[in-house]
């Protein structure tokens, strides 16, 4: 069988082959953000209520209008974004396919896309699937402050896009108001479109604030939102997310989303319209408790040596494993699943910098009494 090449220079991710790794040996995986905590009753009920009746056929490729409607209602309450349900909200499936979508819709073969580093392997992976050059501009910890000189040497002819994740995905970043009013002029300026990634938007610690992007100065008329209710609502198997953007952009979308998905779960979309009517003691209480889960592993990895800076947002920590004595990351990430069982996934993965040779990410998003005997292992390595 005679085989493309275009993806070829790829290969499964480590943070599944750490999964699989972490499988085989019956450990506790803090390495992929499965996010194995229940269900709210409320959106369980819904989606078996619509599989009862058998809602089971295609949708509108931008999904169904009540979800939309509760979508559009939901951002104009959370941050006052007035958004147009039937021109400017796209349900899709999962906030990666909404990305992928958003990249085959807007952006040409060639195109240069910034990226933050430490970022998300899938959007590097789904930037180069795609035939767009990434370009990597670094943010520094503790505070993971971006590096904005190398951000302006970033800009050349062919940039088109920058992408933002926020609350970060692995850092723990959550942007400040300063910072993304930077960030609104520099795409004005440089007529850039700002694709962002806002799946962690209720996971924000220490009394910090996820703010849009797209409510910042002139931003919104260049940018496209992606979020999702796989972290709201622990369902990250379900595949279902979201995105708004201006009218003519989200048309484009919604046409490359249908040719990737032709539309996100059926029944699983009429879940999410009970989700978003959940009280707002629910999405508030998401933060306190994941802000709890990060104290514990965070205290535990410190206990043992393997510094980890600490996240503002979001549900993972990236952790300085070089106490570990392991040659690279993955080799150290070997170690701790074969010395403790914890599954980690090693730095190299959302780094191109060395520096990522010597972290690792480890995710919180597990029952307290897993993540109690998890601490309680990291701290053996003392």
């Amino acid at each position: 069988m005679r085989i493309g090449q275009r993806l070829g220079s790829l290969v499964i991710s480590d943070i599944r082959a750490m999964s699989r790794a972490c499988e085989a040996v019956g450990g506790i995986n803090l390495g992929q953000g499965v996010c194995d905590l229940p269900t709210p009753p409320p959106v369980a009920a819904a989606a078996n209520a619509a599989i009862d009746k058998s809602i089971a056929i295609y949708t509108a490729p931008e999904g169904i209008k009540p979800l939309r409607e509760a979508i559009a209602a939901d951002l104009g309450r959370r941050y006052g974004a007035e958004y147009d349900a039937a021109s400017e909200v796209v349900v899709s499936s999962g906030a990666t396919g909404a990305f992928a979508a958003s990249l085959l819709a807007l952006l040409d073969p060639g195109d240069e896309v910034i990226l933050f580093e430490p970022y998300y392997g899938y959007h590097l992976n789904t930037v180069l699937t795609l035939g767009l050059k990434p370009v990597l501009v670094p943010t520094r910890p503790p505070s993971w402050e971006i590096d904005r000189e190398a951000f302006a040497r970033a800009i050349g002819p062919k940039t088109r896009a920058v992408v933002v994740c926020t609350p970060s995905n692995p850092s723990g970043k959550v942007w400040t108001e300063e910072e993304l009013d930077w960030l609104a002029d520099a795409i004005e300026a440089h007529d850039l479109i700002a694709i962002t990634d806002e799946i962690y938007e209720h996971i924000a610690f220490d009394g910090t604030k996820h703010v849009p992007l797209a409510t910042r100065k002139n931003a919104r008329a260049r940018t496209v939102s992606i979020a999702g209710f796989s972290k709201t609502f622990a369902v990250t198997g379900w595949r279902l997310g979201y995105l708004t953007a201006p009218p003519e952009a989200a048309r484009r979308i919604t046409v490359a989303h249908d040719l990737l998905y032709v539309c996100a779960p059926t029944p699983l979309q009429h879940a999410m319209v009970a989700g978003l009517a959940m009280p707002e003691s629910y999405f508030k209480g998401i933060g306190a408790g994941y802000q709890r889960k990060r104290d514990i592993l965070c205290s535990a990895l410190a206990d043992a040596g393997l510094t980890p800076y600490v996240p503002k947002g979001a549900y993972y920590v990236l952790a300085d494993i070089r106490k570990l004595g392991a040659p690279n990351a993955k080799a150290a990430a070997m170690m701790l699943l074969e010395k403790v069982k914890i599954a980690s996934v090693p730095g190299t993965s959302f780094y191109a910098d060395p520096v990522g040779e010597t972290l690792s990410r480890f995710c919180f998003a597990k029952e307290d009494e897993v993540l109690e005997e998890a601490a309680r292992r990291i701290r053996s390595l003392a």
